[in-house]
């Protein structure tokens, strides 16, 4: 366990200086390139290369690789050159709303999905399997910005139950949560609960659970004793994957509610050539892939003893 934990930790950190080596060299390979960038299209080349010289560019490649690699590690990743503020205050304040907004939607898209993924996969073939996958299908094929806006005409425009967006103006509020927690999460239970019911219907017909039910067991015993352990091995895999996408993959919902979070802090400083911020992000977001990677790898490696043991 610890070989294979220590294996993973090792490919993690060779994926993350593999991208971070691309990065550099696509943003900051050309100096002058992103002289130009910052200074803007209209800058002479001698205050270009006057940029240059203040910044310390002018050392070796792999020398200002390695030192914005060791800036980076230690929380130094630069000034936003849209908002003229530290970028690592500007990309933890977002994060923690972001982490607030996906450990909401998360925590509630697990729930649902487990008990209907249950719920379905023990009565293949019913009329609660079929209701549960036609639900399941219906919220997943609607994109969010359509959902947004259904929801958005039903319970601002028409109930006035809610706020219409989520700017955290004066602190985090519940009731700013509640569309964008919502749009998420119909968007994600149907795919989570299509894996669990598929997952749960193939364990629940094979040989030692219908050894246990033919022993005697109750019925319920033997699901959630027997047959759910092994029906969340796919199921938690797909779901901590998701994790990357709950940070980085939530921009339009984010961008819709005008939700200060970490996808609309992506996107704002991709649309105004913030080269800093959008290296800090990017790199942020290759960490979060490669550890919910890892944690799925260590998960799946902990629910299945026949690679446990191997």
């Amino acid at each position: 366990m610890l070989a294979l934990a220590a294996k993973r930790l090792g490919s993690m950190i060779l994926i993350m200086l593999t991208i971070s080596f691309i990065l550099f060299v696509i943003f900051e390979g050309d100096k002058l390139n992103l002289a130009q960038k910052v200074l803007g299209q209209y800058s002479t080349m001698d205050q270009r290369l006057k940029w240059v010289e203040q910044q310390g560019l002018n050392a070796p490649f792999l020398t200002r690789y390695f030192e914005w690699v060791w800036n980076f590690v230690r929380g130094d990743m630069g000034t936003s050159l849209q908002l003229s503020a530290p970028v690592s205050e500007l990309v933890w304040s977002h994060l923690k709303n972001t982490i607030l907004l996906a450990g909401c939607v998360f925590t509630i898209t697990v729930s649902i999905s487990l008990v209907m993924g249950v719920l379905s996969g023990i009565a293949e073939g019913s009329f609660r399997d079929r209701a549960i996958t036609v639900a399941s299908v219906l919220t997943t094929s609607v994109p969010e910005f359509a959902s947004a806006t259904f929801l958005v005409a039903i319970f601002v425009f028409w109930l006035d139950w809610l706020p219409g967006t989520s700017p955290f103006s004066n602190g985090v509020a519940l009731n700013e949560l509640v569309l964008p927690v919502m749009v998420l999460v119909l968007y994600n239970f149907g795919y989570y609960t299509r894996m669990t019911r598929a997952s749960m219907a193939e364990v629940i017909t094979s040989q030692y659970v219908r050894t246990a039910i033919l022993k005697g067991l109750p019925f319920k015993q033997v699901v959630m004793k027997h047959a759910l352990r092994n029906a969340l091995i796919a199921p938690f895999t797909v779901m901590i994957l998701q994790l990357n996408y709950l940070l980085s993959g939530v921009i339009v919902v984010e961008v819709f509610f005008s939700y200060k979070g970490f996808g609309k802090l992506l996107y704002d400083a991709s649309l105004f050539g913030d080269i800093y911020m959008v290296e800090a992000c990017t790199m942020v977001a290759v960490f979060v892939a490669v550890l919910s990677q890892f944690i799925s790898d260590v998960g799946y490696t902990m629910l299945n003893p026949r690679i446990r043991f191997s």
